[in-house]
């Protein structure tokens, strides 16, 4: 700089000169020309901006000599100027790059991550599932599927990593310099890369806040989290977050997982040569790998080994020992990909996106925090393997599916979607779209009785169409008058027709929606009979309005989600709404006791009350029990995937359920459902909008002979006949319980529990408040008449009518 200033210096004086010299004569031959002076030509913009800039620098050295830094400067002068002087620029020199150096560490410091996440660092792209205990279902991604403190590693594996890693780990203040200097030197000797310089805080750093690009400007970031780690964390915490989140090959994150994958044990079983080998790997995870190079992982072992002698950890007898021991291998498939409850979590995985965005999924590092009761999980799953295996090859089905929630607040406590996960990831618990069958049953009638109707309305079983459409009974048989309750009871088919008449086809499928039922249903004759397909989870859930007092809740299995950082993406928050009114629910339940206490859901009986419903599609090609107590309520499904029929009966699905149902309520408290109301001067909730049929044809009750039926005007209406609280008919032609499908005596009840407290895991649910829907009354008047479509044309599959069990 001083040079330059002289040279400008040097040349202005020169040019300044040369502008106040006067212009001398010019010279000619011509003697008798008068002398002349020469233009001022005026100088173009680039010259004025060269003198300017001459002029300036001029000053500007002649300012610095006449300054307060002279007598500083003085010193570097010498004999020669300010500016030639070579002491002076290599001064410059270095003071420009300590300012440099200085701006860019500066600039460096300010793009750095927080490291306070190191706290709460799950990887990018992992999702992890909990049940309701906290227990991990899932992980997907590259998780550590079990993390320890540091307490739980074993002495050994902790000496065999600082040994194999960074000897002066508790010497260094996060980057060791000396360390640096050793391996580089160690690195050329060798000619190859025997060491790494990172420490193990600097590894921590790079896993946690950077990624693996090998540039100088992410060697300088990781120094300085280093450092700042050392500041903000003990050693030991440091040390503990590297033996969990370290890479380790073969899908293993982690000192415990990799012991899994490997050998196949926990890390407090590791022998010293198993340590040694596992802490060998971190520099080059594939290359050391005992499953891919075990003679390169044998060498690499080898050296952790001495290394641990050297820095004292072991006796040289303990080294050639270890040294001389063979490798033995026992792999397994890395924990985090081993599945909790799959058909559970894969359900979980379909509502996600209901719940939290497209973005945040695919970021990743979520925790998903679940209903999941893992007890009752592995009840269900054992019951539907059961059922599967045992009673499948005899009856025709190859499959089955099992949900069961709290009606009280819609929780999700076990799903079955399947038995085998691995051959087929396809729920049939949410995925599987099935005919009902008889179990639809229960939603029409609960639409009547919320109409006004009474359980002991009498109504004529016999040969019945209506507008070309024929229901038949189970065997072709009919029993004549029956009550509401015990059509229900013993699932008669012709009388659950003439009751959808009469309550009307918008009022039902109002209902059933209210109830929990989100698939189409379809408003034709065969609706009562189960034609419409629903999934298992659903009509589990419309049951449990009923297990409610009335009061639906949407099935949930998810509680919270949140995300790497610990904060709550979604928290559920289901409110109770009630859709059906108190009475309606309490004459349902009383008249479902019916059917597992003396109908066709006998199998079902658990020694405690129980109310629930078997339903059976044409040709038996779905077998279902839905059936509840005030604490629980329980479905079951099964079938075959193909459509195929069975040759069983719902009687089995019932007794899946009991199954299921007798080591749950296990220690559970007995409830008895809500006392019955009174039948007399009840008016309805709802309006029934009965369909007019163009024309209804009723016969005899006999079984069918061909015989020419007798044509009614009327679907149903009291007989007159007299009923006692029971349900009991007595018109005199009675009936008995035989040509009805699981009429056979069943295995007896077990006593009835002692009340016992809940075990620890059960807490009794504190009731929500109840969102209440406003119920109309119904009207005295008549409500207008629906008029049923023409040539109404069910199903292809509904005819002929579903067999009722």
């Amino acid at each position: 700089m001083a040079k330059f200033i002289s040279r400008l210096r040097g040349f202005s004086a020169k040019f300044n000169n040369a502008e106040s010299a006067e212009p001398g004569p010019i010279a000619s031959n011509d003697q008798s020309q008068p002398k002349k002076r020469r233009k001022k030509v005026p100088k173009s913009p680039g010259k004025r901006l060269k003198s300017n800039v001459k002029q300036l620098s001029t000053q500007a050295v002649a300012r610095v000599e006449r300054s307060r830094l002279a007598p500083i400067l003085r010193p570097f002068r010498g004999p020669k100027p300010l500016h030639q002087n070579r002491l002076f620029w290599l001064g410059l020199g270095l003071t420009s790059g300590i300012c440099a150096l200085g701006i860019g560490w500066w600039s460096l410091e300010s793009t750095l991550p927080d490291t306070g996440s190191i706290f709460t660092f799950v990887r990018d792209g992992t999702l992890t599932i909990k049940a309701a205990d906290g227990t991990i279902l899932q992980q997907s991604g590259p998780a550590t599927r079990e993390k320890l403190t540091i307490r739980q590693f074993p002495k050994n594996t902790v000496e065999a990593f600082i040994a194999a890693e960074d000897r002066r780990f508790y010497k260094h203040k996060g980057v060791d310099y000396q360390g640096i200097v050793r391996a580089a030197l160690s690195n050329v000797v060798s000619g190859d890369l025997v060491q790494g310089g990172s420490t193990i805080t600097q590894q921590v750093a790079r896993i946690v806040f950077l990624n693996q690009e090998r540039s100088i400007t992410r060697k300088l970031k990781e120094a300085m989290l280093a450092r700042e780690l050392e500041r903000q964390m003990p050693k030991e915490q440091i040390l503990e977050r590297y033996l969990n989140l370290v890479y380790l090959g073969s899908g293993a994150y982690g000192v415990a997982d990799a012991a899994w994958v490997y050998f196949s044990k926990p890390v407090d079983k590791l022998t010293l040569p198993e340590t040694a080998m596992i802490a060998g790997l971190p520099p080059a995870p594939s290359v050391y790998s005992p499953l891919v190079n075990p003679d390169s992982a044998v060498k690499r072992r080898n050296v952790v080994l001495q290394r641990m002698f050297d820095t004292g950890y072991i006796s040289k007898a303990e080294m050639e020992t270890a040294i001389a021991a063979p490798l033995q291998l026992k792999p397994s498939t890395p924990k985090r990909l081993v599945i909790e409850a799959p058909y559970f979590t894969s359900y979980i995985q379909q509502e996600l996106p209901k719940y939290v965005s497209p973005e945040a999924l695919e970021l990743g590092g979520l925790t998903v925090e679940t209903t999941l009761n893992r007890q009752w999980q592995k009840t269900a799953e054992k019951a539907i393997k059961d059922a599967v295996e045992l009673d499948g090859s005899a009856e025709g089905f190859s499959q089955a599916a099992l949900v069961s929630l709290d009606p009280r607040n819609g929780e999700v406590k076990a799903l079955v979607g399947g038995n085998g996960y691995g051959k087929s990831q396809f729920n049939r618990a949410t995925q599987a779209q099935r005919q009902p069958g008889s179990t639809f049953k229960t939603l029409v009638y609960t639409s009547a009785i919320a109409a006004g109707f009474s359980p002991t309305d009498g109504y004529l079983d016999a040969q019945y169409t209506v507008d070309g459409y024929k229901p038949q009974n189970y065997g072709k048989t009919y029993r004549g008058w029956v009550s509401m309750r015990d059509a229900l009871t013993y699932s008669v088919n012709v009388v659950a027709v003439k009751v959808l008449i009469d309550v009307g086809f918008d009022p039902v499928v109002k209902m059933a929606k209210d109830m929990g039922i989100r698939s189409k249903l379809m408003p034709t004759y065969s609706l009562a009979l189960g034609a419409s397909e629903v999934n298992l989870l659903e009509l589990t859930s419309a049951y449990g309005t009923l297990a409610a007092q009335g009061n639906a809740v949407t099935p949930h299995g998810i509680t919270r989600i949140l995300n790497r950082q610990g904060q709550v993406l979604y928290s559920a928050d289901f409110k109770p709404k009630r859709v059906v009114d108190k009475g309606t629910a309490s004459i349902l339940t009383w008249m479902l006791e019916g059917v597992v206490q003396s109908g066709t859901g006998r199998p079902a009986q658990v020694g405690r009350p129980v109310a629930g419903k078997t339903g059976t599609s044409e040709e038996a090609r779905d077998l279902w029990f839905i059936g509840y107590i005030p604490q629980v309520v329980t479905g079951v499904w099964l079938g075959n995937d193909n459509n195929d029929p069975t040759w069983g009966t719902s009687g089995t699905a019932a007794h899946t359920w009991r199954e299921f149902m007798t080591k749950v309520v296990q220690g559970m408290p007995v409830q008895k459902f809500p006392e019955l109301p009174s039948f007399e001067g009840r008016k309805g909730s709802i309006k029934a909008k009965p369909v007019t049929p163009k024309r209804e044809l009723s016969g005899s009750t006999a079984p069918e002979t061909g015989a020419a039926n007798s044509e009614s005007s009327g679907g149903g209406y009291d007989s007159g006949s007299s009923y006692d609280s029971g349900g009991g008919y007595d018109s005199g032609g009675g009936y008995d319980s035989g040509g009805y499908e699981d009429s056979a005596p069943s295995e007896p009840a077990p006593e009835p529990a002692a009340e016992e407290a809940p075990p620890s895991d059960y807490a009794p649910v504190e009731e929500a408040p109840v969102e209440e829907a406003p119920i109309e009354e119904a009207p005295a008047e008549e409500a207008p008449v629906e008029e049923a479509p023409a040539e109404p044309e069910p199903p292809a599959d509904s005819e002929p009518a579903p067999p009722a069990f």
